[in-house]
């Protein structure tokens, strides 16, 4: 399935005293890696959103191996796990630049249509170059 690779360094306002990354920062880390994936596609959220689609996370499942610190330059490997159908699931890796696994995790999304406010199936041209 289509895998993309995000670098990003940490900034000082996500860490905690201790210079570590505070635990709930990851979740943007893997919001960047989903947000990636979609562009490397060719589409973006905004696109999406102009054209009546959401995708809210419904689940997050995330395990912390080791801690990421101030100034580190992270890789967030995203990689979807299945065509979607009404959601959209990806699992995660989190390496340091010593190529160090910190995080796994995996998140599932649904697609919304905003003006319903109902899930929906995949939008046609998502599911397409998926299975090109």
């Amino acid at each position: 399935m289509k895998k993309t690779s995000t670098k990003i360094r940490v900034r000082y306002g996500e860490t905690d005293q201790m210079g570590v990354v505070y635990y709930g920062n990851y979740a943007q880390y893997l919001e960047q890696g989903r947000t990636e994936w979609l562009r490397e596609l060719g589409f973006s959220y905004r696109w999406m959103e102009e054209n009546n689609i959401q995708l809210p996370v419904t689940e997050l499942h995330i395990k912390y191996r080791l801690p990421a610190r101030y100034d580190d330059v992270i890789t967030v490997i995203t990689k979807l796990q299945k065509i979607p159908t009404a959601k959209i699931e990806f699992v995660y890796e989190i390496y340091n630049e010593k190529n160090e696994l910190l995080v796994t995790a995996e998140t599932t999304l649904v697609f919304v249509d905003m003006l319903t406010q109902k899930i929906r199936r995949a939008p046609d041209y998502l599911v397409e170059k998926l299975t090109d």
